[in-house]
């Protein structure tokens, strides 16, 4: 069963051979990769050279254990054997979790992007209750949240926000709140008390290296401009603000965040390339899954996946139909229930999106 696992010691001997390169090691944000990519492999090379190790000891007592001998050393053998069986079998199954395409998803970066759909006021302030709980789930899991564009409402919501979250599970914890929220509640500004619903989208994407997503800057027009807050109160007095277009796909990408042009500019490009790399992603799905679709759900944005009903206490994922009755907990930040319906949903899942 090894030969399976032969192209990551492969990779691993070509890196250490490119690392000792001159011309390589002169680059140094090209050994820092290497040497990244090293460290990850590192312990998946030392569980396939004690797997292999412990198959050839297992060959070695087989082959004894085929001659004739006493029966105090074969009972000796038999035991060792038994042990080694053991620890083979431990081995592959660690090298199965760490080569699992699934687990590499825990620790990738990714983008929020949460905007204000359907009911003027309050879907802004939904946004913001859901900015809200996503970087207090961040807070309680280590994670770190970085704002990326943040445009407020008169009112303290957000008719959009974006953010980048980093850190152990993030992606693969969050990767399905992809689509349309929707909120059943009586709005801080309807005087009757009458239950309005209200919506707001998220999308997630992965954000990739420079190096996976090649932007041609000829396709690219870069605009700058004043920044501004809410109600045209000036933010800045130069022109900091960055709206990037990308010519090819119409793609377009503000930033204003930062008092710094160039930070800005830098923010802008990251979002860029996470949704190039996702309209890259979803076309490749289209065509190869037209009449398929999963049970948990496309993810697709304009898909309602969740309704949190202020009145009854409770959230429902309508794609696994998972409710429970622990809102407020939610709203602050206790995601782990959700999340963890939706991953065993994903596992039960024969072949997952």
């Amino acid at each position: 069963m090894l030969h399976k696992f032969k192209k990551f010691e492969k990779r691993y001997l070509a890196i250490e051979h490119l690392l000792a390169d001159p011309e390589i090691s002169s680059d140094q944000n090209h050994c820092q990769k290497l040497g990244k990519e090293l460290s990850d492999l590192s312990p998946i090379v030392q569980f396939i050279r004690d797997c292999r190790k412990a198959q050839e000891q297992i060959a070695e007592l087989e082959h004894m254990l085929s001659q004739k001998h006493e029966k105090e050393f074969e009972d000796l053998a038999k035991s060792e054997l038994k042990e080694l069986q053991s620890k083979e079998k431990d081995l592959l199954a660690r090298l199965e979790e760490l080569t699992d395409p699934n687990r590499n998803e825990r620790d990738k970066d990714l983008i929020i992007e949460i905007r204000a759909g359907t009911g003027g006021q309050e879907a802004s302030l939904f946004a913001g209750d859901l900015y809200r709980m996503y970087t207090r789930y961040a807070a309680n899991k280590g994670w770190k949240v970085d704002p990326i564009n943040v445009s407020a409402s008169e009112l303290g919501g957000f008719k959009e926000v974006i953010f980048s979250v980093s850190g152990k599970e993030a992606f693969r914890r969050l990767k399905w709140e992809s689509g349309a929220h929707r909120v059943q509640r009586v709005p801080a500004t309807e005087a009757s008390g009458r239950i309005h619903t209200s919506a707001a989208t998220v999308a997630v994407l992965f954000e990739p290296e420079e190096v996976e997503i090649k932007i041609d800057p000829k396709d690219l027009k870069i605009d700058v401009y004043r920044s501004s807050g809410p109600g045209g109160q000036s933010v800045n007095t130069t022109d900091s603000a960055v709206r990037i277009t990308h010519l090819p796909t119409g793609t377009v990408v503000t930033c204003q965040d930062e008092r710094s042009q160039l930070k800005n500019r830098v923010k802008a490009m990251r979002v860029l390339r996470a949704r190039l790399l996702d309209h890259m992603q979803r076309e490749a799905f289209d065509k190869a899954s037209q009449e398929r679709k999963a049970k948990i759900g496309s993810g697709d944005r304009s898909e309602k996946i969740r309704t949190y009903n202020f009145p009854d206490h409770r959230v429902t994922d309508h794609r696994i139909g998972f409710t429970t009755h622990q809102l407020t907990s939610v709203l602050d930040g206790d995601l782990d229930e959700l999340t963890e319906a939706l991953l065993k949903a994903e596992l039960e899942q024969k072949d997952p999106v």
